[in-house]
């Protein structure tokens, strides 16, 4: 089926609103341990939810572009949004020494809710 880009554009943006919920509700869930943990794990998770940010804006929002440029905007997206994530991993581990774990959770669990919003939005269109 041949979506639209106003869908696509529309996806994007719930792809980063889910994101930003599973990072609050991962740091609320780490916030009983400890309020580093906590801060790690929203750390992890807003990184990978601006780094998706970050990629839809650079490949999506804008005029019709295109097969190439659209290509190399998606790869130049994904590559800003790689160095969002590690720059935050940089950031959290070697600097502000937040606690690794509580990090890597919040990173993981926001990656798979975009996975798991994206694998049901293409199950819905077939």
């Amino acid at each position: 089926m041949f979506n639209s880009l106003v869908a696509n554009r529309r996806l994007a943006v719930r792809v980063v609103a889910v994101q930003v919920v599973v990072a609050i509700v991962v740091a609320l869930g780490f916030l009983f341990q400890d309020g580093r943990a906590a801060l790690a794990a929203l750390t992890g998770g807003i990184a990978v939810a601006m780094g998706s940010g970050l990629l839809a804006w650079r490949s999506m929002f804008g005029p019709a572009y295109s097969a190439g440029l659209a290509l190399a905007r998606m790869i130049s997206g994904l590559i800003l949004k790689w160095f969002v994530v590690l720059g935050a991993l940089y950031l959290s581990l070697a600097r502000w020494h937040l606690p690794p774990l509580p990090l890597l959770t919040g990173l993981l669990a926001t990656m798979a809710a975009s996975f798991l919003i994206q694998s049901s939005k293409l199950q819905e269109s077939k």
